[in-house]
Parts: C-alpha cells; sequence; structure tokens
C-alpha cells in the first residue's frame, strides 16, 4: 500500500468534497458528509477527504499494484474541474 497526503488550501473545501463525492457516487463506493468524505474506487483505492474552513484534507491509499502517481493525478484533475474558478488548487502530495 502506498499512502500519500496532501493539503489542498481552498475556502471552499465542503462545497469541492461534496461535488467530488456526487461525481464519483454512480460509479464507486461513496459516503460523504459536508465535512468528511470517503470513496473506495474499484481498483482498492480508497480516497479519505476532511473538509474544514481553510482547506481539504486528502488521504489516498493505492494499493501496490496500482499507479500512485496516476492516482493523484486523477483526484487533483477532478477536484480542479470542480474548482474552475480558483483552479489550478495547489496540491502538495507527500508520502502518508
Amino acid at each position: 500500500m502506498s499512502i500519500s497526503v496532501a493539503r489542498v488550501p481552498t475556502h471552499s473545501a465542503s462545497r469541492y468534497l461534496q461535488q467530488l463525492a456526487k461525481h464519483w457516487s454512480h460509479k464507486m463506493t461513496v459516503v460523504f458528509t459536508a465535512e468528511e468524505g470517503m470513496i473506495d474506487f474499484p481498483n482498492g483505492t480508497r480516497l479519505a477527504m476532511q473538509a474544514d474552513s481553510e482547506s481539504l484534507d486528502l488521504v489516498l491509499t493505492v494499493p501496490e499494484a496500482e499507479d500512485t502517481e496516476r492516482m493523484r493525478e486523477v483526484v487533483a484533475s477532478h477536484l480542479d474541474r470542480f474548482a474552475f474558478r480558483e483552479a489550478p488548487l495547489t496540491f502538495d502530495w507527500r508520502e502518508g
């Protein structure tokens, strides 16, 4: 397992969390509130999200057989799409 964490500075964290969760809920197992969410991808990857008034915190857990960098890019590109007014967002991905 590879664990990546990122803190994404934004005052719209809750909105982006909810948009991403709703967007993927028709394809994946998704559980979310306005403050936190969990998305399970078919490939075994899991994205945990925590929103507050200053940032969106992400924890991305990727199985060894999958491409961690690609999964980081998938998450970032989708969030940037929802954050078009302030995109590109800053993702400071690091090992968790």
